[in-house]
């Protein structure tokens, strides 16, 4: 059986989005595409806010966001119980987002990274384990 990975963005992430669906199912990944679905303009709540309840939900282990920035999906994410969205930009930040945040969803910057960088990243954050031990006590302390 597949790995599933849910992905969502707004217009600022739409292109880096497609570009990473073909990548993920390249590698026997199949793909949840919450949407957008074109570069028109329109609120990444409405797309990140589906996505992030069905992590908080157990629905899927892992998820990946985009918008231009990648802050307002990681934030709009970030609202929900459970959820530990992190912004990256490097490939160093996705593998430290698993192993020691144990972050269940991967936010990206559409417009300030390359769609191979990008790609880069999310292989990274999608095969390195949680590492446990003390970020438990620590990523515990996060909900209020």
């Amino acid at each position: 059986m597949k790995e599933i990975i849910p992905i969502a963005c707004d217009h600022g992430g739409f292109a880096m989005k497609q570009y990473i669906i073909e990548k993920l199912k390249d590698n026997a990944y199949e793909v949840k595409d919450y949407g957008t679905y074109s570069e028109e303009s329109v609120d990444y709540p409405d797309f990140i806010h589906p996505l992030a309840k069905d992590i908080e939900d157990g629905v899927y282990p892992l998820g990946i966001i985009l918008c231009g920035s990648g802050n307002g999906a990681q934030m709009t994410a970030n609202k929900h119980h459970n959820v530990r969205a992190a912004l990256c930009w490097n490939v160093e930040l996705g593998k430290l987002a698993r192993q020691h945040n144990n972050a269940n969803i991967l936010s990206l910057p559409g417009r300030f990274i390359s769609h191979e960088l990008a790609w880069e990243i999310v292989q990274a954050y999608l095969t390195t384990p949680f590492e446990g031990g003390r970020h438990q006590k620590r990523i515990d302390k996060i909900e209020l």
